[in-house]
């Protein structure tokens, strides 16, 4: 009986950039498709680490209080799991340090170290190497407009499509993705219209 294939599964694309040879130096991503979420990590802590149910769930929250209470004033959080840091930008250009007033400042996320931490961590469980996961070619896939096409259509039947949902069911990556749906609001029959969601740019029939 031939032993079943394990390790961490992983695809493989093109980058824009060429290497020496001539040819589009790849990078290897995870698999797409593996995603839990919190209740699913704490539903695993409970089963295989004696956590309560309910528990990893609980911390993650009363952290986010606790921990955002305590940035709000400035602090820095180290965490065994990496440290956060609270990072503010200027809401004007201002190349005078003295006109800077409180009012000028403003959120701007959050920056996340994570160290050698989970590299340590994750590196223990990995003695089963990485294993490839067969994924579309990039460029065969651009190279064919009837496949583009009919992906577009299904995509465009909520009315507006994204590029990370175009992505996903054309077998794209995100960069060929927004590539191509900007190059189909261009010229002087453009195929799409480019309008902005919140933060998201969504794309619909002209």
């Amino acid at each position: 009986m031939p032993k079943k294939k394990s390790g961490f599964p992983y695809e493989v694309y093109p980058t824009p950039a060429k290497g020496k040879d001539g040819g589009y130096i790849v990078y290897a991503r995870p698999a797409k498709g593996l995603k839990m979420s919190i209740e699913g990590v704490d539903e695993f802590c409970a089963k295989y680490y004696q956590t309560r149910s309910g528990e990893i769930e609980w911390a993650f929250k009363a952290f986010l209080k606790g921990a955002a209470e305590l940035m709000a004033q400035g602090y820095r959080i180290d965490t065994p799991i990496g440290s956060f840091v609270p990072k503010l930008s200027l809401k004007r250009e201002i190349t005078n340090p003295d006109q800077v007033r409180n009012s000028d400042v403003e959120l701007d996320g959050v920056d996340y170290n994570p160290g050698k931490t989970w590299n340590e961590a994750i590196g223990k469980w990995l003695y089963d190497g990485f294993l490839r996961i067969d994924n579309p070619n990039v460029h065969q896939v651009l190279a064919d407009p009837a496949h583009l096409e009919e992906v577009l259509q299904k995509c465009l039947q909520r009315g507006y499509t994204t590029v990370s949902l175009f992505a996903y069911h054309a077998g794209l990556t995100k960069f060929s993705a927004r590539k191509l749906l900007n190059a189909w609001t261009e010229g002087e029959n453009p195929k799409l219209m480019k309008s902005k969601m919140g933060h998201t740019d969504i794309y619909t029939e002209v």
